[in-house]
């Protein structure tokens, strides 16, 4: 779905074929189709199985048809910004035999595709995150981890493939929706699993997922080795200028659900001076006083944009402190986690909304008294607003004996002229 996606969006087959060098063993090992997902045009891209080894042949059920494919559907939009590409729930068709490769062999193969030296350590970067993930689940090491669905050749096609766009895009920000895991349960090769495997729930540590309504597969251990490996940001579309829009199609046609990746690629809105935060917050009235400097050092170390905390009368006429973070929505689950454990709190509640700040920039000035920074703050490209750096400010009214109110003037008499 990655790579039908980016190929209706814009990137060439042909560049794709030819970026595969020798993993497309013949010229038309693979290809796309045009099909319909409730309603929906998209592109599927196909890949030519390989013959399976004997003692594979049970690794699926027996009344699939032997080149039938093993449905693993994602429905959700993705986003790009700064010439990057959208996100990449994928959802790769399992064949109904998998060559088991361990990592060493994957990489080979990978060194005799045509990417670049960057895109190939790429690429093995990831199938290395992967290989960790499953000797996690699995309980044993790197070098003994073979990999079985996402080792055959059609998966390292998938990955090298999907590399490859994304680097001819140009790719600089990746944003991705929160991704829809499906539900119910997937046989592969170690037996019937719950949905999300345990393979793909290891990938996606840390990354917003749902369950839709969906009884199948929509996250697969490929979809979720792409997207945890190239999105950074997960949330609503930013605000962007869109080029170009693709979709790929999964092999399902869900019927309430077009069941395709949809990819957005464009530029950042160089005017939008708006962005979404959270707002995290907890009341608190029962804390060693000395400790609210820790916390809040530790949350702005942690990604928080802004920590502040307020005087208020809570229940039992207690004097109490309300702690208030502001973030990127991406890190609130880890951030709040820090609360639980720093603070003395039993409960945080949050909201999301929109915030719009002016353009900023730092600038130096000389004075008489030395070099003092300037932020400046501008809308439009108008200043509404400059202010010294205090620091400085107060270095050099150390430094030189005068008074610190007397430095601002000079730096903001600087700014000025």
């Amino acid at each position: 779905m990655v790579l039908g996606a980016l190929i209706d969006a814009g990137v060439p087959l042909d560049d794709i074929r030819r970026a595969l060098g020798t993993l497309a063993i013949t010229s038309d090992a693979v290809w796309t189709e045009p099909v319909t997902r409730a309603g929906i045009r998209a592109t599927k891209f196909c890949v030519r199985g390989e013959d399976p080894p004997a003692d594979h042949a049970h690794d699926h059920p027996h009344d699939h048809d032997p080149h039938h494919d093993h449905d693993h559907g994602h429905a959700s939009h993705g986003h790009s910004h700064d010439h990057g590409t959208a996100t990449h729930t994928h959802a790769r068709e399992t064949r109904h035999h998998h060559v088991h490769r361990s990592l060493a062999e994957i990489n080979r193969l990978i060194d005799g595709s045509a990417l670049t030296a960057t895109g190939k350590e790429r690429a093995k970067e990831l199938f290395l995150r992967l290989g960790a993930a499953e000797a996690a689940v699995h309980g044993t090491t790197l070098d003994r981890v073979h990999l079985h669905e996402v080792g055959a050749l059609d998966s390292i096609i998938d990955i090298v493939g999907a590399v490859y766009a994304m680097e001819s895009l140009g790719v600089e920000r990746v944003v991705a929706s929160p991704l829809n895991v499906g539900s119910g349960t997937v046989r592969s090769a170690h037996g019937l699993y719950p949905v999300p495997a345990p393979a793909t729930i290891k990938l996606l540590q840390g990354v917003p997922i749902y369950a839709g309504p969906q009884q199948a597969e929509m996250v697969t251990p490929t979809g979720a080795l792409l997207v945890t490996g190239y999105a950074r940001e997960f949330g609503n579309v930013p605000r962007m200028r869109v080029h170009t829009i693709g979709y790929g199609a999964g092999f399902r046609d869900f019927p309430e659900t077009p069941n395709v990746l949809r990819v957005l690629i464009g530029e950042a809105d160089a005017k939008a001076s708006s962005a979404d935060v959270v707002v995290i917050e907890a009341d608190i009235d029962d804390m060693n006083p000395q400790i609210f400097g820790v916390v809040m050092d530790t949350l702005l170390e942690s990604g928080a944009l802004d920590v502040h905390y307020t005087s208020i009368q809570m229940k039992k006429n207690r004097p109490g402190i309300l702690l208030t973070v502001i973030a990127p929505p991406e890190i609130r689950e880890r951030l709040t986690a820090q609360i639980f454990r720093e603070t003395t709190t039993i409960g945080v509640r949050y909201r999301e909304m929109a915030r719009e700040c002016l353009d900023r920039e730092v600038v130096t000035v000389e004075t008489s008294l030395g070099a003092v920074k300037v932020k400046v703050a501008r809308r439009n490209g108008q200043v509404l607003n400059a202010s010294p750096e205090f620091d400085d400010c107060a270095r050099i009214a150390r430094e030189r004996q005068v008074p610190l109110k007397e430095v601002q003037a000079l730096a903001i008499k600087a700014f000025l002229s």
